[in-house]
């Protein structure tokens, strides 16, 4: 099966240059939480040498001599563009993994009579034309692979137009293409295992996709020699699999009576963050924002229907069940609506980070609830899921950071928006 991945080019960037043209063009650098460092940068930076995570005051003479516009992160923005971005995409196949805040995956199984090039065309012109993000679209018969092609793509290495369809390509050309890319490009592949297989003579894509399978999981592990498969054509992982690099924890269900007040759907959603919050420690990773929606059923036509998801940003990323919480329930209070009958709700937590290198918000004033969720553990882990769990009480909106460059809530605040005269 076909599987395409799509990327917004320099999201947060892009996201920006949306409601603001001007900015088009120009070097731009979007800034971490209290204007920290450098999180996302314009094609114009990056020419520049400025690498990702460069703090900025190393940056402001940089800035003043090239003009580079500094923004501070606006994750409201950029996760509502992301869902608009994702909406747009999920109309282009039933199947669909939303992968990260700006890339998803979506099946191509049955389009065979399609020209799969032209499909990335039109998947790329109307999320352009109805959102306004740059995308750049990889096809093909793996997710590994679809991933390369992505890259491809965007560096203009193969494809036309932002598109790159392996599936175009002859197993010379294919070879060809492969040899002159590193094999750090691969997906999963990271810098430290990248040097040890450049130090065993494996330093391109092409020389890891020929290299004997069974020697490298005795080498290395068995998600290298899965990796080896995925470049050859063999798929390994399904769209509905957790990647490699874990991005998302989802938990939802059905209930079994339809639900029509907020009050029962708090609850179900705070039991959702409980059970994912606890696979989250297991993991020991760290969330930086909650997804949360609700849906009536989409199989019973002669009633109302509505269905709604929110992307809510965390000032620091957490494995805090409470905190996770409250801003699932924040979520959940600005997309439900009365007068339906609610079939399903469901959160996943995405953007997730290593637990032991977390990105710190000096002004945070967020409480350390690290024993208590291990106390939590414990004792759910002895006496079943559950037996110790949060009141789920109340909703607060969101954490105060330093932001002195943010852009106006653009597509969450009227009271932001630009006025015409």
């Amino acid at each position: 099966m076909p599987i395409a991945l799509i990327d917004g080019n320099n999201f947060y960037v892009s996201c920006e240059r949306v409601f603001n043209p001007k900015l088009e063009g120009r070097p731009v650098v979007v800034l971490s939480n209290n204007d920290g460092m450098a999180v996302a940068r314009s094609a114009e930076v990056k020419a520049l040498g400025v690498k990702m995570g460069t703090p900025w005051f190393k940056l402001r003479d940089l800035a003043r001599k090239h003009g580079i516009v500094a923004l501070s992160s606006n994750y409201a923005l950029y996760a509502d563009m992301s869902n608009r971005m994702m909406a747009v995409l999920s109309q282009y196949s039933p199947d669909q993994e939303v992968y990260s805040i700006d890339e998803c995956f979506l099946g191509l199984d049955g389009f065979g009579n399609f020209d799969l090039v032209e499909y990335g065309q039109s998947m790329k012109r109307q999320v352009r034309q109805w959102v306004g993000i740059p995308v750049c679209v990889g096809i093909a018969e793996t997710k590994t692979l679809a991933k390369l092609a992505n890259h491809c793509a965007k560096k203009a290495l193969a494809g036309t137009d932002s598109v790159c369809d392996f599936g175009r390509l002859s197993e010379a050309e294919r070879s060809r293409l492969f040899s002159t890319i590193e094999v750090g490009e691969i997906w999963g592949v990271g810098r430290k295992l990248s040097e040890q297989l450049t130090h065993r003579g494996i330093a391109t894509v092409e020389a890891l996709r020929t290299t004997d399978a069974k020697t490298i999981r005795r080498e290395f592990s068995v998600v290298l020699e899965r990796t080896i498969a995925e470049l050859n054509d063999i798929p390994c992982m399904e769209l509905e699999e957790a990647a490699p690099n874990k991005q998302q924890i989802i938990s939802s269900r059905s209930f079994g009576n339809y639900v029509h007040d907020i009050e029962p759907l708090r609850e179900a959603v705070a039991s959702y963050i409980a059970i994912a919050a606890e696979k989250l420690r297991s993991q020991a990773s760290l969330a930086g924002m909650v997804q949360v929606y609700i849906r009536t059923n989409p199989h019973k036509a002669d009633t109302p229907q509505y269905q709604r998801g929110l992307t809510v940003p965390l000032s620091q990323a957490s494995d805090d069940t409470l905190l996770l919480t409250r801003a699932a329930l924040w979520g959940l209070k600005r997309i439900y609506r009365p007068g339906f009958a609610y079939q399903k709700a469901g959160i996943a937590l995405l953007n997730l980070s290593d637990a032991g290198t977390p990105q710190m918000d000096l002004f945070s004033k967020a409480r350390d609830n690290t024993r208590l969720m291990e106390v939590m553990d414990r004792i759910n882990g002895i006496w079943g899921r559950g037996t110790l769990h949060s009141a789920a009480e109340g909703v607060q909106q969101g954490w105060r950071m330093k932001r002195e460059k943010v852009s106006p809530g653009y597509t969450t605040h009227w009271d932001q928006l630009p006025l015409v005269t």
